[in-house]
């Protein structure tokens, strides 16, 4: 049982996102986002860049990783013995105003993926590119990946760990862009299948950076090192891949909040059910690449997408995934913890790191 107010927390991310990403222009945001500017630019102008973003982040999302960076900064501070009101310890404060990193570039990349995928509908609502067109969407998106790190010019800290978090931010955001590259790769040619070893690299860089660079900001500026930050890092790119394994499973069932069943085979993502089926099944290749480029050509109401969920479904291969997805988040983010835990007794935050990924597991 935890004594944190999880609730406090939440409260104190959003602030920090909206004084970084404001309904409102006001000067902190300007200077910090542009410094100083001609007289001749205006809200209006500004708000071709600020509303797109604000729009998609308002619609929601779990907030999961800027809340996960938050809690392994406190957990790190209570390894290190400091038990005062964790809300005033300077590490989870440093924290919470780095949360921007995390939260502003999960946004960006959504932004992009809808329009790299050809998605018309994110979070239930027409995807930003549909809402403001391509061209201010795709500069809109750019834009905020290079917001981000105004969190870090905004803190009193010395020039050496600013450095740090400069170079552990950009080196996320380039493997982040290589996993992409990876994946589009792959979804624009039907017919090549990559090797399972290929999608878990691509997925540990597309979706497991930001989950590591979360842990990586919660860890050092919690006061670990940079030596248990890496490793902790490597541990939450685990975390992210057993996600993306079990979004994988849920676009191939239920489908996923906001999007339509299926619509991964109208992509052609080489998703680890597909790949899992191909290589127990390899005489069922053909088969589902001729499934994928009906669906390709025909769109989602294609019978194809269906016939090609059935073919996965009959080789148990979604069901496997969906196991293997679920293993992974468990034994991961228990590993996380373990590596600052020294007792069987967890801490708050080490208890409240558990209880939010066993929270957003589906039910077996």
């Amino acid at each position: 049982m935890s004594n944190l107010d999880i609730s406090r927390i939440r409260n104190e991310i959003e602030n920090t996102l909206n004084t970084f990403l404001p309904q409102i222009q006001g000067e902190f945001f300007k200077t910090a986002a542009f410094g100083p500017l001609p007289e001749a630019v205006s809200e209006k102008h500004i708000s071709e860049l600020l509303t797109p973003c604000r729009s998609l982040m308002s619609l929601g999302g779990k907030r999961w990783r800027p809340l996960l960076q938050v809690l392994c900064a406190m957990m790190v501070a209570e390894a290190k013995g400091k038990n005062d009101d964790i809300f005033e310890n300077p590490g989870v404060k440093e924290s919470f105003a780095l949360t921007p990193l995390v939260e502003f570039v999960h946004t960006a990349s959504l932004i992009h993926d809808d329009i790299e995928d050809g998605a018309d509908t994110r979070r239930g609502k027409p995807a930003a590119h549909i809402t403001y067109g391509l061209d201010t969407a795709l500069n809109a998106g750019v834009w905020l990946y290079f917001l981000a790190p105004t969190a870090i010019d905004s803190l009193n800290l010395s020039a050496d760990k600013k450095c740090l978090y400069y170079s552990m931010f950009t080196m996320e955001l380039r493997r982040l862009h290589l996993g992409q590259a990876m994946d589009i790769f792959w979804h624009r040619n039907p017919d090549i299948f990559p090797q399972i070893e290929e999608y878990q690299a691509m997925v540990q860089n597309k979706t497991g950076t930001l989950s590591c660079l979360a842990v990586l900001l919660g860890v050092l500026s919690g006061g670990g090192t940079k030596e248990q930050a890496l490793m902790a890092g490597d541990i939450a790119r685990g975390i992210g891949e057993g996600f993306q394994i079990l979004d994988d499973v849920q676009n191939l069932t239920t489908g996923n909040p906001g999007k339509k069943r299926g619509d991964d085979i109208v992509e052609g993502k080489k998703s680890l059910p597909v790949l899992m089926h191909i290589s127990k099944y390899p005489e069922d290749k053909d088969k589902i690449a001729s499934c994928f480029k009906k669906a390709q050509k025909e769109g989602i109401m294609s019978a194809s997408v269906e016939e090609c969920i059935s073919i996965l479904e009959k080789g148990g291969c979604i069901k496997e995934a969906f196991e293997k997805g679920h293993k992974l988040v468990k034994s991961k983010s228990r590993e996380l913890v373990q590596m600052f835990e020294k007792s069987a007794v967890f801490s708050d935050a080490a208890n409240e790191i558990i209880g939010l990924f066993e929270a957003m597991l589906p039910k077996v």
